[in-house]
């Protein structure tokens, strides 16, 4: 069974069917916007906890390392309460739309980018500020430093949040609606086509989701500045 599903599926995706391919595009451009947004505000958040003293830091981090692990379907939950009609933002209508998939990936994409900069920020070597301080460099310009030789960790961040919401369903599945030509993607495709029985579509939209997940993330081993370097 498993063998004649993989050909069929490989027949779509060889075929270009549109049904595919549909899917791909909401996947990488609602996954891809949600973690674009996250990068944005999880990025200068990470750098403020991980260099600055302040009381409550390490509750701070604590409790974004332990959001780290939100489950998806109690994001959905809390955001569909807020979306619905009879939820304070219900006016705006958002709900089983794309922007709906967009802030609940956000959600759970933004923890995730501010604790794993916030990590890779306190490996960086405690000299780098005191050496940049001694040269003449300013606050701003000697916490720039410490984030440029750690952008290998960052870029690690960006790519494990991209990971972790693309593959995700629920969020997807609550706040979008899986609705066919609009809001279905690839992680939310794959459940309903095996649900139906159609164990070729479903894996057809599997395979891709594993393809991309594994381009993006040797995009980002590309780009890693410390690629190569010796222990």
């Amino acid at each position: 069974m498993i063998g004649e599903a993989l050909e069929q599926a490989l027949v779509r995706l060889v075929a270009l069917d549109p049904e595919v391919w549909d899917a791909v595009r909401v996947s990488v451009t609602v996954s891809g916007t949600a973690t674009v947004i996250a990068l944005l505000l999880g990025l200068p958040l990470g750098v403020a906890v991980a260099l600055s003293r302040f009381p409550g830091k390490r509750g701070v981090v604590t409790t974004l390392n332990t959001l780290m692990a939100l489950p998806t379907v109690v994001v959905g939950l809390v955001i569909y309460g807020l979306l619905s009609r009879s939820g304070p933002l219900g006016g705006a209508e958002l709900l089983y739309t794309r922007t709906a998939m967009i802030i609940g990936q956000t959600v759970l994409a933004l923890p995730i980018v501010a604790a794993l900069v916030i990590a890779a920020l306190q490996q960086a070597d405690p000299r780098l500020r005191p050496t940049a301080w001694a040269l003449g460099a300013t606050p701003w310009q000697a916490r720039w430093t410490v984030v440029r030789e750690c952008r290998g960790g960052l870029l690690a961040a960006g790519a494990a949040a991209f990971g972790r919401v693309f593959a995700e369903v629920g969020v997807s599945m609550m706040l979008g609606g899986n609705l066919r030509w609009e809001t279905r993607n690839l992680a939310t495709g794959v459940a309903f086509e095996t649900g139906k029985g159609e164990f070729a579509l479903g894996l057809a939209l599997g395979i891709v989701l594993l393809v991309v997940a594994l381009g993006v993330n040797a995009v980002a081993v590309g780009l890693n500045p410390s690629r190569g370097r010796s222990p």
